[in-house]
């Protein structure tokens, strides 16, 4: 299972490599993402909390990154962390997420990216369930939600 150790040796020492790549212009990004998904995933934005519904849906299923379709997390790992964003426990495997120092903001924390294509998809933190004490606040509109 993966732990926080893990997620800040990643961070500090440098992530695992993907499957794949998927590299385009951001033009050709603007041409397939809402405004929305563009500013968040491209840009490195935020949505507002409580922007989704995703937050409350709790089906079977698969979540993906909005830009490339790599599949990052079970909905089996998702929970309810009141904090207006879907969040989760566990990525699908460890090579789907890369994890970045971010001291932005004055503070420091944490950002996840899609390691094939380099979405900003949100931050991790260590204060989720046990066991893996993982929090992984995502921004919806950097997912889609794959059916089985």
């Amino acid at each position: 299972m993966f732990n926080w150790d893990e997620v800040l040796n990643y961070a500090k020492n440098g992530n695992t490599k993907p499957e794949q790549r998927i590299e385009k212009t951001e033009e050709e990004w603007r041409s397939v993402l809402t405004d929305e998904s563009f500013r968040v995933t491209r840009q490195h934005g935020t949505e507002m909390p409580n922007s989704s519904d995703m937050c409350s849906l709790f089906e079977d299923g698969i979540y993906a990154c909005i830009c490339c379709d790599t599949l990052l997390f079970d909905a089996s790992e998702k929970f309810e962390s009141g904090t207006g964003w879907p969040s989760f426990t566990q990525p699908i495997t460890d090579n789907v997420i890369n994890y970045i120092a971010d001291t932005s903001h004055g503070m420091t924390r944490v950002e996840t990216t899609c390691s094939t294509c380099d979405a900003h998809l949100g931050h991790v933190f260590p204060d989720g369930p046990q066991p893996s004490g993982l929090r992984f606040c995502m921004n919806a509109v950097a997912l889609s939600k794959v059916t089985d």
